[in-house]
């Protein structure tokens, strides 16, 4: 009767409406007049790009199941007709909260902060004559007008381009209205900063200076009306592994489909005329719930470039600097320490060089005998590839690359074409399933002849710029139990080459799964016999049904359950009976948390793991991941101080996740008496502190009292005393 009761739909919150409150807790950063102004405008452009993503692909995905008359409802109850009609009611509401945001709350701040975005009708003489000399050198060689009629029929519109629609009379002949079609190039930014005067910052958007010179453009025509709209569409690749040439060749393909895919969305501005309107809706045939009439800038996502582009310190976030690794000089100076002891980083209160580091190391030194590594996304000009270019004309250098990392496919080709070409042997990992894991693996001649492996691990990609503002950890080991797990996971990767066991290492989809729900049964049998029990997570999602039905047999034994879950949760926390012992918080602040953390008290044998994969079924059972855990004492007891309790303690950047399925922020959820008290605590801001070992950081609040740290069994430590580099060591060469 348990079982059948854990599968009542009502225990399962819709992950696509759960997602939806993930976004509206970044829009809350917008609103909220604590944070720098420029940053809350950097929240909003977030805001819109994660909508512009959930749309193409999430909206998309659910408008082909409707369409395919796909009728088996989710866990939570709901068919696909269902939960799009109630999504679309949701996202209506979001994307008035957004603009409202940025009319009532943002430009006036802007303004008050002498940061203006002006009309063409409002340009100074000097700002005109500026912006029209603008257009007609860069602006005006780069447009193509359309006028549809029989000999030009509409043209493509590309996903997420900004246009404009003209509704045009002809002068010298009595005719209905023509529709003109104008791209706005992408090449260009969105906002035209104009001459400063009086120390104010003004800016007019590009799609307002086409529209002022829209007659040059159409001659011969009287432009009746005029309205910026942008066009979402489905985004989904489907790739048919076993009919293409390569997989490479097949997501090439599939991404010029993506330019071209169904219409989902048309966003115009409010005031647009209705026979624009109409004509638009008939053209990419929509339904009434797909049009956003927006009453501002179609594309929020752009007004980024505000952030870029304003010199304005005094409006955003104090920079901070992070730690740095301290090293002797020398390619082997890394590898020295990695050998001595094993190096723990938490990004970005501590500097991604020393990852950056690690493979540069690898290299240029003359003893690394061979590199593999996996990527999944990287930056633009990533000093990790121009190194595994580097390596490739003097040792093995291996290195999978996952071509389907959504959005970031041509980049991937890219690269993975140009380490081809420098002698690299690319990988694409196993057919079917995208490469998530996060691995690096070095092979070294030591001093004394024999070959020695070290290893990178972490829970975020190689991408030196996002690892300024993702959290994410990294271990760098020479433990030989973990190198040798990590070449048999790449020798899965590359030749589908089975292990009965990957230990100590847990590898989706081979065995992560079922090593969770063991991890998590242990507990529960700890529980029910008394011992100490608890379980702390930390993940990006948690969505698989497996996982949550566990977890809730867990709490029902009197496990105490702890989840940082940043964002979408389809688990219901706080039911009598069901999940009274559990609690979901998310964390959602300056920094995107990133990191996946794990850990079980183990009836008072505390096992801490990392990994790369969140507690969702496309991870679990659709990717290769990685989990792996952390068996230095040192370390394992630096990730509850200085990474679990501070955002169990946190009072300011946390909401909680209520039985309702609503979030409430933490100081009025009554679930911290030291914030009813006064006491208020950001744990984002205290690492940041602590990162920059100021004289006075915030004391973290210790840790909840079902929390028992112990050393973990199996943990002796061989004769070279391997000592940890922890969290907020004193770091030194030596």
């Amino acid at each position: 009767m348990a079982r059948n009761k854990l599968a009542d739909p009502q225990l399962f919150l819709n992950r696509h409406f759960s997602w939806l409150q993930f976004n509206e807790r970044v829009l809350e950063e917008a609103r909220d007049p604590k944070n720098p102004l420029l940053e809350r405008v950097k929240f909003l452009a977030i805001t819109a790009s994660n909508l512009d993503e959930f749309v193409e692909v999430r909206v998309a995905g659910l408008l082909q199941q409707v369409e395919h008359g796909i009728k088996d409802p989710g866990p939570d109850g709901r068919t696909p007709r269902e939960v799009l009609a109630k999504l679309a009611v949701g996202i209506h509401a979001f994307v008035k909260a957004q603009y409202d945001c940025w009319r009532e709350d943002l430009v006036p701040g802007l303004v008050a902060e002498s940061v203006r975005i002006v009309t063409m009708r409002a340009l100074r003489p000097a700002a005109r004559a500026h912006v029209e000399n603008f257009y007609a050198k860069t602006v005006e060689p780069l447009l193509t007008p359309v006028t549809i009629d029989p000999a030009h029929p509409f043209p493509h519109v590309i996903n997420k381009a900004i246009c404009l629609a003209f509704l045009l009379r002809p002068k010298r002949r009595t005719l209905p209205p023509y529709l003109g079609v104008v791209t706005v190039p992408r090449a260009l930014p969105r906002l035209v900063q104009l001459p400063s005067a009086n120390g104010t910052v003004e800016y007019v958007f590009l799609s307002d200076v086409i529209h002022a010179f829209a007659e040059r453009l159409y001659h011969g025509y009287e432009v009746l009306s005029a309205a910026a709209f942008r066009v979402t569409r489905n985004s989904n690749l489907y790739l048919e592994a076993e009919e293409s040439r390569s997989i490479m060749d097949s997501v090439d393909a599939q991404l010029h489909s993506r330019r071209k895919g169904e219409a989902v969305r048309l966003e115009i501005e409010a005031g647009a005329n209705q026979e624009i309107i109409d004509r638009l809706v008939a053209n990419f045939r929509l339904a009434s719930w797909q049009i956003f009439r927006v009453d501002g800038p179609p594309n929020l996502s752009r007004i980024a470039y505000l952030y870029d582009a304003t010199s304005r310190p005094d409006l955003k976030f104090r920079p901070f600097v992070p730690r740095e690794l301290s090293l002797k000089p020398g390619a082997g100076a890394l590898f020295e320490m990695i050998r001595r002891r094993d190096v723990l980083l938490h990004h970005p209160y501590d500097s991604y060089s020393a990852v950056v580091r690690f493979i540069e190391s690898a290299a240029t030194d003359p003893d690394v005998l061979s590199i593999k590594q996996t990527l999944y996304r990287t930056s633009e000009n990533s000093p990790i590839v121009r190194s595994l270019i580097e390596a490739a004309a003097k040792k093995e250098v291996s290195v999978v690359v996952e071509l389907k990392a959504r959005f970031d496919e041509a980049s991937n080709i890219r690269w993975a074409r140009n380490l081809q070409e420098a002698g690299v042997q690319v990988f694409h990992g196993v057919v079917g399933l995208k490469t998530h894991c996060k691995i690096a693996l070095i092979a070294r001649r030591e001093p004394d002849g024999k070959i020695r492996q070290y290893a990178h691990l972490g829970t975020g990609n190689y991408n030196p710029s996002t690892a300024r503002y993702y959290t994410d950890l990294s271990l760098l080991t020479s433990d030989a139990r973990i190198t040798g797990a990590v070449q048999n996971v790449f020798s899965y990767l590359t030749a589908y080459s089975e292990r009965p066991q990957y230990l100590p290492l847990f590898v989706a989809p081979l065995n992560l799964g079922k090593s969770c729900l063991s991890l998590i049964d242990r507990e529960t049998a700890h529980a029910r016999a008394g011992r100490p029990a608890f379980i702390l997570a930390k993940v990006n999602a948690l969505l698989d049904e497996k996982i949550i039905r566990a977890l809730y047999r867990a709490s029902q034994a009197g496990v105490q359950i702890e989840l940082i879950v940043r964002g979408a949760c389809a688990l219901r926390p706080g039911v009598r009976g069901i999940s009274s012992r559990i609690r979901v918080r998310s964390v959602v602040g300056r920094f995107l948390e990133h990191s996946r953390v794990f850990a079980f008290g183990n009836g008072g044998n505390t096992e801490t793991y990392l990994g790369s994969a969140d507690w969702m079924q496309r991870n679990i059972y659709e990717r290769v991941e990685v989990m792996f855990r952390l068996k230095d004492p040192a370390l394992c007891s630096q990730i509850f101080s200085q990474v679990i309790s501070p955002y169990l303690a946190d009072t300011e950047k946390t909401r909680i996740l209520m039985p309702s399925g609503d979030y409430v922020q933490s100081r009025k959820a009554g679930h911290f008496a030291a914030s009813r008290n006064g006491f208020h605590f950001n744990a984002q801001e205290f690492l940041i502190g602590l990162s920059e070992a100021h004289d006075r950081v915030q004391a973290c609040p210790p840790l909840p009292r079902f929390v028992k740290l112990s050393t973990p069994r199996n943990c002796k430590e061989n004769p070279r005393e391997r000592r940890p580099l922890s969290l907020g060591a004193k770091r030194s060469s030596d």
